[in-house]
């Protein structure tokens, strides 16, 4: 594995740590106050945690199809640095 895809790997990681927070959080609110938005929170963060354990998947086991294309590399990473980002400010203002 590249050092690239060695970080966005580990990023991914500390997205799926992220939204397990969000999830404690945002289920504990649907079993509190069963509104249809706190539902919408709970599927939204299981989705976006599973994209994120089907990429590490790919990262560990398919590192080859990115190894050829550097510029793909950079972009998965930019990605992920992003997500992350994103969930970063989500997790903080819900814990407030």
């Amino acid at each position: 594995m590249t050092p690239l895809l060695t970080v966005a790997t580990v990023l991914s990681a500390l997205n799926i740590g992220l939204l397990a927070a969000l999830l404690v959080v945002w289920g504990r609110n649907y079993r509190r106050f069963r509104t249809p938005l706190t539902l919408g929170l709970v599927a939204f963060a299981l989705v976006l945690a599973v994209e994120n354990v089907v990429a590490i998947g790919f990262f560990l086991s398919s590192g080859m199809l990115y190894a050829a294309a550097p510029s793909a590399q950079t972009a998965v990473l930019a990605m992920r640095a992003l997500q992350f980002v994103a969930l970063a400010f989500l997790t903080y203002v819900t814990m407030r």
